[in-house]
């Protein structure tokens, strides 16, 4: 972490130094004449400045930062969760007459790894087909356990807590994982199901 860091203020420290480089090259000529054995520097110096202001330059600039703090973003992620041990937990609830979710526990081979509360708007975007990752982390290969708390109101506006348990096992390629809230109309209660996707 601390190595992307340092790359990311010196790409930051290189994109400044070439912006401004051409600011300081427009004084280079008098300097340049001063000194008549440097002819060669003169030639370099007396080419034209590309056109544009200093704005231009400065927007430009800051774009090509933003561009490469996005990839250093992803460049982290990539070192941090490698494809053949990673593990995403996702949320998604179907119609969601019967549980008006409030938060979810995610707890993984006995360690709480997620805790999200909701607001009103994320559980409109659920109810919508919206989709949210709520974990994302490394796992060896090998048999593991995730149990899923979910806390809400219920049917009649009482308060509800339900946990779902899957156990799989990780092999080399990525896991994920969908917790899904579903509404069991038969029952009139809420339904809590886990979805493995290769």
């Amino acid at each position: 972490m601390l190595n992307l860091t340092r790359a990311a203020s010196l790409a930051l420290g290189l994109c400044a130094a070439l912006a401004l480089a051409p600011v300081f090259a427009a004084d280079a000529p008098a300097v340049a004449a001063s000194a008549p054995d440097s002819a060669a520097s003169v030639a370099a110096a007396s080419e034209p400045l590309p056109a544009g202001s200093l704005d231009d330059r400065v927007q430009q600039t800051k774009a090509d930062v933003i561009r490469l703090n996005r990839d250093l973003l992803v460049l982290e992620e990539e070192l941090l969760f490698p494809a053949n041990t990673q593990v995403a937990v996702f949320v998604s609830m179907d119609v969601g007459l019967m549980f008006d979710l409030d938060s979810v526990q995610i707890k993984l081979d006995d360690k709480l790894v997620s805790t999200y509360l909701y607001t009103p708007l994320e559980v409109q975007a659920l109810h919508r087909g919206g989709v949210q990752r709520v974990y994302l982390g490394d796992l060896k290969a090998g048999p593991h356990e995730i149990v899923a708390f979910f806390t809400g109101k219920g049917p009649h506006d009482r308060d509800y807590k339900r946990a779902t348990t899957i156990k799989f096992d990780k092999a080399t390629e990525p896991k994920y994982i969908e917790l899904q809230i579903k509404d069991q109309q038969q029952k009139l209660q809420p339904e809590f199901d886990v979805k493995v996707w290769q």
